[in-house]
């Protein structure tokens, strides 16, 4: 059926809302990062910069030193940014870990339990955060896990295991049971039917749980707000203390918020189709 002229322009308007709610955020960053500062102030607002610099850049990066508040700005920043990355990809790499054992486990082994288990798992994804923040906060005090990445790490997998686990269950009930019985009949055993038969058929859906679970440790600042303040505070923590009482600055803001950007953009620009065809692998069966 022929869409009419109406309704083509609809959609087409509604992508472009679309677009700039999403990307107009994205650009202000960027195009403030390389804004000076006296022009933060002009007006009219211009939504072009009028004035190149990279004068953030290089007082973030330590290049031209700079101090605010008594503290050296690149300090703070590389040791953001190194604590990000940590956290980050030991809670990736626990979870997709976890989730290809338990995941395989709940599909082909047969132990009491076993669906309530897996509902049980699944269901806590239906509790927010906050109303175990207290709770949480003091366990991890009691266990003296605050402020380390182990600490920070357990609360990630915690909060991402169950979507990794509903994720990896579902590709692994996508494949064929005959490939598993085929290899049992010429005496393979159960570890080396699943790092060596099942494992590289569910590579998709492991990239599609680890890009899952990386993006949302990598954007996460409730959580290391409170676990992780002074010795493991990520990028997401430091980056708002840039605005203080007295004076914020809106230039180092930016510009670590468009390096923080680059992470996480890189790994959907390349990743993207790895993530599309994981989330689809268990659509099938």
């Amino acid at each position: 059926m022929k869409q009419s002229l109406g309704f083509r322009i609809v959609i087409w308007v509604g992508i472009a809302v679309l677009l700039l709610w999403s990307l107009g955020p994205i650009y202000w960053t960027l195009a403030s990062s390389v804004t000076p500062s006296n022009d933060f102030s002009a007006r009219p607002i211009h939504f072009f910069p009028q004035n190149f610099t990279l004068n953030h850049f290089e007082r973030l990066l330590g290049i031209n030193v700079d101090r605010i508040g008594g503290v050296q700005v690149w300090a703070q920043f590389r040791s953001a940014l190194f604590n990000s990355i940590v956290a980050s990809l030991a809670a990736t790499v626990a979870c997709v870990a976890i989730a290809a054992f338990g995941g395989y486990a709940f599909t082909r082994l047969s132990f009491p339990g076993r669906r309530v288990l897996f509902i049980a798992v699944v269901a806590t994804l239906a509790i927010p955060g906050y109303a175990v923040l207290i709770p949480l906060y003091r366990l991890m005090i009691g266990m003296h896990l605050v402020d380390t990445f182990v600490g920070i790490t357990l609360i990630y997998i915690s909060a991402y295991l169950p979507l990794t686990l509903w994720l990896m269950r579902s590709v692994f009930e996508s494949l064929p049971l005959s490939l598993e019985e085929a290899a049992q009949i010429d005496g393979a055993g159960r570890l080396y039917i699943f790092f060596r038969i099942v494992l590289p058929l569910v590579g998709p859906g492991l990239t599609a749980a680890a890009i899952l679970t990386f993006l949302g440790a990598w954007g996460q600042y409730l959580v290391p707000l409170v676990f992780s303040p002074v010795a493991t505070k990520p990028l997401t923590v430091l980056v708002p203390e840039f605005a203080t009482k007295n004076f914020i600055d809106y230039g180092l803001i930016t510009a670590a918020g468009s390096i923080a950007i680059v992470v996480p953009a890189l790994v959907v620009i390349f990743l993207n189709r790895y993530l599309v065809t994981g989330l689809l692998a268990g659509s099938a069966r």
